[in-house]
């Protein structure tokens, strides 16, 4: 048995893996601020983003090949704003990663 100090460092190979990119905005669901991540009502830590902060980060950084509008602007269906953006825009932010 190999004895480790209490409070040593974690190794590299179970080190959890790089957090997600939707973190750099702020979740319109639960309020989390950038780099933070989104939490439960109770407090629990969620391990991954709210469908809304998803929806937000996609926003701010890709084009709709749908709806053509530029990023930082809302999708919209016929002049009608979408609460979320357009299938094909997700893609298009998971290609920018």
């Amino acid at each position: 048995m190999t004895a480790r100090p209490l409070g040593a460092p974690r190794p590299a190979s179970l080190r959890t893996t790089a957090a997600h990119p939707a973190r750099a905005v702020r979740c319109p669901h639960c309020h989390a601020n950038p780099g933070q991540p989104c939490t439960t009502r109770t407090g629990h830590r969620l391990p991954q983003p709210h469908p809304a902060r998803l929806s937000a980060h996609t926003q701010n950084v890709a084009c709709c090949p749908t709806c053509q509008v530029e990023p930082g602007t809302p999708c919209h269906d016929a002049g009608r704003p979408r609460p979320t953006v357009h299938h094909r825009r997700y893609q298009e932010a998971e290609d920018t990663r």
